[in-house]
């Protein structure tokens, strides 16, 4: 392969050591800029593209030490970035030698990754390797010490950094029975175990696959990932009806009610939304309200309506469906209104002003003098505020109504 130009990366200066304060949304920012960079040169020239993002991962975890990481957003786009770029290197043009080279350097910086950022990189060796020839020298290089690192014997077992690595260049060679023996340890973790079970659907064994799963299930396992990978499994089969009814509204549980139904309608179109709404709705006892969002999304109005009275519901998210449908749906925008203003009173609501409490009444009213109802909707309003006359939402609208 041609010698890699010589070429001036912008995220090279900016992810020094101790480059970032506490502060993350500056780094998660740096972190994106990066990704753009990378991916843009990777258009023209692919194999600089590769090389950039080899140097860019190898400074992540130093440039970042320092940065507030309690939240999990920096971790998450730096988990993100990972998943970007590892395409970048996996489809670039290099020989045998070069891309080595490049996994000697991911390598030794996994191995220093103190935080850890980067520790999702071994997930991705087999995909790095890009070749069974490079994989194989990688799985005979790493297997005697991650046979130790998983060893029953506490004289011998302890944490490898390179255990991944090896499970993903054992899996890329097709080794799947010696991935199966190497994890069967009792003490062996979940994210060395999923391996075993993506062995076992290669084998063509998607049956005890599911089975080996679900028996690793745990206070230490991620009952998500297990309900994804078992759910994907049966979809391969065409076992779609199997899939959702044991894994379908589990497994696309998400950080909002609203993706979480996409999710799953998505992935089983063929079912109506209202069924999916439902059981959704099961899996999340004494808090239905929160799925109005969900329902209002996927044009179920009425069922909406129903899941906001039967639990609080956010009067922010209710007052902005007030406004966003008065025009079309003015009956429904007037029902959404009146159960905003109903949870204010009850003192449901983040962060509440007075300023949300006149957004609520002039939505709910502007609403309703489209519905034609408004007399109608303002004696309700002025009713339920007088029930509680000395709350916050009296304080702000009492005098509208005289109270």
């Amino acid at each position: 392969m041609a010698k890699v130009a010589a070429h001036i990366w912008e995220f090279k200066a900016r992810f020094r050591r101790h480059a970032f304060g506490w502060k993350s949304q500056p780094a998660i920012q740096r972190v994106k800029q990066a990704v753009s960079e990378i991916k843009k040169v990777a258009r023209t020239d692919p194999a600089l593209a590769a090389d950039g993002a080899v140097a860019f991962i190898e400074r992540i975890s130093p440039a970042l030490d320092r940065v507030d990481s309690s939240s999990g957003a920096i971790g998450t786009a730096v988990n993100n970035a990972l998943a970007e770029l590892v395409p970048v290197i996996a489809n670039a043009p290099a020989d045998l030698k070069t891309r080595d080279a490049w996994l000697e350097r991911l390598f030794e910086a996994q191995q220093e990754d103190a935080m850890p950022y980067i520790e999702l990189l071994g997930d991705y060796w087999g995909e790095l390797c890009a070749s069974k020839e490079l994989a194989q020298q990688w799985a005979d290089r790493l297997i005697g010490i991650a046979r130790m690192a998983l060893s029953p014997d506490p004289s011998l077992r302890g944490h490898f950094h390179g255990t991944s690595a090896c499970l993903g260049a054992l899996y890329r060679t097709e080794r799947y029975q010696e991935i199966v023996d190497l994890v069967a340890g009792d003490r062996t973790i979940w994210p060395y175990k999923r391996w075993a079970v993506k062995a076992l659907v290669a084998m063509g064994r998607k049956a005890e696959a599911i089975k080996y799963a679900e028996s690793c299930r745990s206070p230490w396992a991620s009952d998500g990932d297990i309900d994804a990978l078992c759910e994907e499994i049966l979809l391969s089969s065409g076992l779609v009806d199997t899939a959702y009814e044991r894994y379908g509204v589990r497994a696309h549980r998400s950080g909002t009610y609203v993706t979480t139904f996409r999710a799953v309608a998505k992935t089983y179109p063929h079912k109506k939304p209202a069924e999916i709404l439902a059981d959704l709705v099961k899996t999340t006892p004494r808090d239905e309200g929160k799925w109005f969002a969900a329902a209002k999304d996927a044009g179920l109005y009425d069922e909406a309506l129903d899941l906001a009275r039967r639990t609080p519901c956010d009067p922010k998210t209710l007052t902005r469906a007030a406004r966003d449908h008065a025009a079309e749906r003015p009956a429904f925008a007037v029902q959404a209104g009146l159960l905003a203003l109903h949870w204010l009173v009850q003192g449901y609501g983040y962060e509440i002003t007075g300023a949300d409490v006149l957004a609520t009444y002039n939505s709910t009213m502007n609403a309703a003098e489209k519905n034609g109802t408004a007399a109608e909707v303002r004696a309700r309003i002025k009713h339920l505020v007088a029930e509680s006359p000395r709350g916050f939402v009296a304080q702000i609208l009492g005098r509208e109504f005289g109270l």
